[in-house]
């Protein structure tokens, strides 16, 4: 294309090429830009049944119109008066099942391809939770490593009481890392709701069943951050559990790698520690923020009809066992059982419930200690 000169040094091309980003970004009509060899072969399905419709709507309309046209009443036109032909039914017949057999090809193979999770070079449990992802490397570099992954967008801009970020409902705290290039199994399950595990630019969407395992795989072929969303209606918060997935080279894996481990090391907590009141709420404070706060609010008032309030709640204020056995085993369906966090953690969040709000020196066993809460695993 031939530059044209807009003045000050601006180019139609030059402005062209800064505007193309942006409205990719603000207008996107198509799939997301594929990564992974599958998602490439879903994206050529997707066009390649596009153009197939497309054909079908114009032969078929187009003859449909032309006969219309040509063959109308003002024109002297008589209708034919054979009442069936086997060349015309043979056809019509014929052509459909070809079209069905050619679109069915290419999509059975990449279906296949899609369900082969064999030789990884590293699986990962990723654990759907209300609301939020927890994820454990079970096999491969990273062995060991699991964190939860949760939403970081402040509530303010969910209230629209601020401006919105520009990952807004798509950021989280701690984001999966896997290397480039390698194949990685995603293996699934839930903790409470059906789930699902979807990242569009990886081709890629598996359901998280409770009590079920389920598996899929990717292969990224381009370091980069690529997000993606919980694709199964699973309670008030469905929106607000995103995926992030950071791909690095293999060489800065392998420092994440270690890096987070040495981080995971020096956070370990010592369950058998006896913890100051007010060192336990404090703790106690993040960990009902980060888990809690979605259903029962940070004021502890619940939400009436669905979610109670556990500011002056009876379970709160008895016997430190009775709320134990609810965090460790789950309640009804609302309450899902949370022994995936760590036993300061849980002891923690106790403590804080029961000194918080109006519920400070109103009941019972206002300290709950990690060690009550290793004894109630048992």
């Amino acid at each position: 294309m031939q530059k044209q000169s807009l003045g000050k040094g601006l180019t139609l091309a030059a402005l062209l090429s800064a505007a193309i980003p942006a409205l990719a970004v603000e207008q996107q009509y198509n799939l997301a830009p594929p990564v992974t060899e599958i998602a490439r072969q879903i994206y050529d399905l997707h066009t390649l049944m596009l153009v197939i419709c497309l054909v079908i709507f114009v032969v078929v309309f187009g003859v449909m119109f032309y006969s219309i046209y040509a063959h109308r009443k003002s024109k002297g036109a008589k209708p034919a008066s054979f009442h069936e032909s086997t060349t015309v039914e043979i056809i019509w017949t014929v052509i459909p099942f070809l079209i069905v057999i050619g679109m069915a090809l290419p999509a059975t193979k990449t279906v296949v391809a899609m369900k082969d999770t064999s030789n990884a070079d590293l699986t990962i449990k990723a654990i759907g939770y209300q609301w939020k992802w927890g994820y454990e490397y079970l096999k491969g570099e990273g062995e060991g490593i699991g964190f939860v992954s949760t939403l970081t967008t402040p509530r303010e801009q969910v209230n629209n009481q601020a401006a919105k970020g520009e990952n807004y409902l798509m950021e989280v705290d701690n984001v999966l890392v896997v290397p480039v290039n390698k194949k990685v199994r995603i293996v699934t399950t839930a903790n409470d709701v059906i789930h699902a595990w979807m990242i569009p630019a990886f081709g890629v969407k598996q359901d998280a069943i409770p009590g079920f395992v389920r598996d899929t795989w990717f292969k990224a072929e381009q370091v980069g951050t690529y997000r993606g969303q919980c694709a199964e209606l699973c309670g008030k918060d469905h929106a607000f559990m995103p995926i992030v997935v950071e791909v690095k080279s293999e060489a800065d894996y392998s420092k994440w790698v270690a890096e987070k481990k040495k981080e995971m090391a020096a956070k370990a907590d010592d369950p058998t520690k006896v913890w100051v009141a007010a060192d336990l709420v404090a703790r106690g404070e993040k960990v009902y923020a980060s888990n809690c706060a979605a259903c029962h609010q940070a004021t502890g008032k619940g939400l009436p009809g669905a979610f109670p309030a556990l500011d002056g709640d009876k379970v709160v204020l008895g016997a430190k066992d009775g709320q134990i056995g609810v965090l460790l085993n789950g309640q009804g369906a609302g309450m899902p059982a949370w022994k995936q966090l760590s036993d300061v953690e849980i002891a923690s969040v106790i403590t804080y419930t029961r000194a918080a709000w109006g519920n400070q020196g109103k009941g019972a066993d206002p300290v709950v200690q990690p060690a009550d809460i290793t004894a109630a695993r048992k």
